[in-house]
């Protein structure tokens, strides 16, 4: 008979994909997943598998996260209050220790996707669900008045996809908080 597992899954998930997040996938020893977890080896693959198997869910994890971070936000209030908010706020996060490490989308973009089939089939669907969310958020603009309608919402929300690792790779680089007020007014000029 099979031992039950003695520790929570998700938990264990989530200390991996902080690991990741901050490493990368090749910078991420199998020491690295184990000291994290608490877990041994064999309890750890037999769990989730190999490492990739393992790093998969992990980044599963963290997109399932800001999906759902990100519609609590969008999903709300004027459309274009909305907008800003949102991307005001991938600015503030860039800028916090929590998140030093980066979006780990646009990690693996530059990372694993160059030379990796399913991780760019990953990357690629996080930004099409975060173009497909702004879509709707533009298209609810439309609705409600606060975005203008001079432009195709879809085109609109391409663009704000665009600048989402910009704005990101700004905070990154040291860039003060008057270059990027004045990229986020020009990039909200887009919703007029």
């Amino acid at each position: 008979m099979a031992r039950p597992r003695e520790f929570d899954a998700a938990e264990v998930l989530h200390k991996a994909m902080e690991v990741f997040w901050r490493n990368g996938y090749e910078g991420t020893s199998v020491v690295d997943l184990v000291d994290a977890t608490g877990l041994g080896k064999s309890s750890l693959y037999g769990a989730f598998g190999g490492k990739r198997e393992l790093f998969l869910a992990a980044f599963d994890a963290y997109r399932r996260d800001r999906a759902r971070d990100m519609h609590q936000i969008l999903d709300h209030g004027p459309a274009r209050d909305a907008i800003e908010t949102f991307f005001r706020m991938i600015v503030r996060d860039a800028r916090a220790p929590k998140f030093s490490n980066g979006c780990m989308s646009i990690n693996q973009a530059v990372e694993m996707a160059p030379h990796d089939p399913e991780v760019r089939e990953r990357v690629q669907g996080d930004f099409q669900y975060i173009e497909d969310a702004l879509t709707r958020t533009i298209e609810r603009g439309h609705g409600d008045g606060s975005v203008s309608r001079a432009r195709p919402a879809r085109d609109v929300a391409r663009l704000l996809v665009v600048a989402f690792p910009g704005l990101q790779v700004m905070v990154r680089a040291g860039y003060g908080n008057e270059r990027l007020d004045d990229a986020l007014r020009l990039l909200f000029l887009n919703l007029d």
